[in-house]
């Protein structure tokens, strides 16, 4: 009986290890994606600049809000379970979550189009790493998911923006789609099949 019950403790023992060491390499893991994502950026970023120096001087556009942009948030409420694949895990949700980070992809991509058109205009370095409101990354964030989550995806949206609005070929009384976003009575918002690409959301 004690053999046995020495035995058990020991099993657990080595549960409780493996378990920690799992752990482990699931953080050096995200730790590695993480770094592999800000270099991917780095990159997407410096051929942006270099594709786009030729900043070309539109008529002026007032830039409301301060800091911020005066753009209004739509979103598209849902129902079910998701789950978001993103840096080789899966993370589960529900239907007020995954409407968190679609408003965080679109959001993402109003402001970024309002800072790219204001760097355009002012013909201030276009480079959307500088921009605060990219570094904060939760502007329009409320509870429902994880900041890091929201901002991640805040992001990849502004990126995006970022790129339509500082793109000197779009003139400033252009209609249509942009390259990753569209208009639509006067809301920006990201292009479906680029928000899904994004996002990349399953239902389970």
């Amino acid at each position: 009986m004690v053999a046995v019950f020495g035995t058990s403790k020991a099993a657990v023992a080595q549960g409780n290890r493996d378990g920690q060491k799992q752990d482990r390499k699931a953080d050096k893991h995200q730790d590695k994606a993480d770094k592999e994502r800000a270099k991917a950026d780095q990159q997407r970023q410096t051929e942006w600049t270099r594709r786009n120096t030729r900043i070309v001087n539109t008529r002026n556009t007032r830039v409301v809000g301060g800091t911020y942009y005066n753009v209004q948030p739509t979103v598209t409420v849902t129902t079910g379970r998701y789950r978001i694949y993103r840096n080789g895990r899966y993370y589960n949700t529900d239907n007020t979550g995954a409407d968190m980070l679609r408003q965080a992809v679109n959001e993402g991509y109003r402001q970024g189009f309002a800072a790219g058109r204001s760097d355009r205009h002012g013909r201030r370095n276009i480079s959307w790493s500088n921009n605060n409101v990219y570094r904060t990354g939760t502007y329009g964030y409320s509870n429902g998911v994880d900041r890091s989550q929201y901002q991640y995806y805040f992001q990849q949206g502004f990126q995006r923006g970022y790129q339509d609005g500082s793109n000197s070929q779009y003139q400033d009384d252009y209609v249509g789609n942009y390259q990753y976003g569209y208009n639509e009575g006067g809301t920006l918002n990201v292009l479906g099949a680029i928000l899904n690409e994004v996002l990349n959301i399953q239902t389970y």
